[in-house]
């Protein structure tokens, strides 16, 4: 879940860097990090081709599933706790958005079952496991690529 978080803050990082040019380098870098993406986990996972066939439709159905949650309902919670409302949110405010958080994650968690499960019937669970790892360190290569960026190495 944490390197998701990354991947996020990343990805709006780029989104920050590109609004005011209109958007379009904005797409150009998530087609980039899409298809990067794409490559590593198939590279990774030794997809068949009959698998990737059958694999990549359900990976970016899921994968849009979950933007579309976070996006619309973690950005709901950010615009209620902007840093000059958050000290002055009563505690039922924030026990409201503490439950709309807890429910926001376990609808993630059941659309992550629900793919899990359905990835069962196409590769084996080996190679979901190995999607696990290869989601992670994906991340983790886009989070060194973007320090040693920003370092200019």
């Amino acid at each position: 879940m944490r390197t998701h978080k990354i991947l996020l803050a990343i990805i709006l990082l780029f989104s920050i860097n590109t609004f005011g040019q209109g958007g379009r380098l904005m797409r150009e870098k998530k087609e980039q990090i899409k298809a990067m993406k794409v490559a590593y986990i198939t590279n990774e996972l030794s997809l068949t081709p009959d698998e990737a066939a059958k694999f990549w439709p359900l990976y970016n159905a899921f994968d849009d599933k979950q933007q579309e949650i976070r996006k619309q309902k973690l950005k709901g919670y950010l615009d209620r706790i902007d840093d000059e409302s958050f000290d002055n949110l009563s505690e039922k405010e924030a026990s409201t958005i503490l439950s709309q958080m807890e429910s926001t994650e376990d609808e993630l968690y059941q659309a992550k079952k629900k793919f899990i499960a359905s990835l069962k019937g196409i590769i084996p669970s080996t190679k979901i496991l190995k999607l696990k790892k290869a989601e992670e360190g994906f991340n983790r290569k886009l989070l060194q690529q973007y320090r040693d960026k920003k370092l200019g190495r």
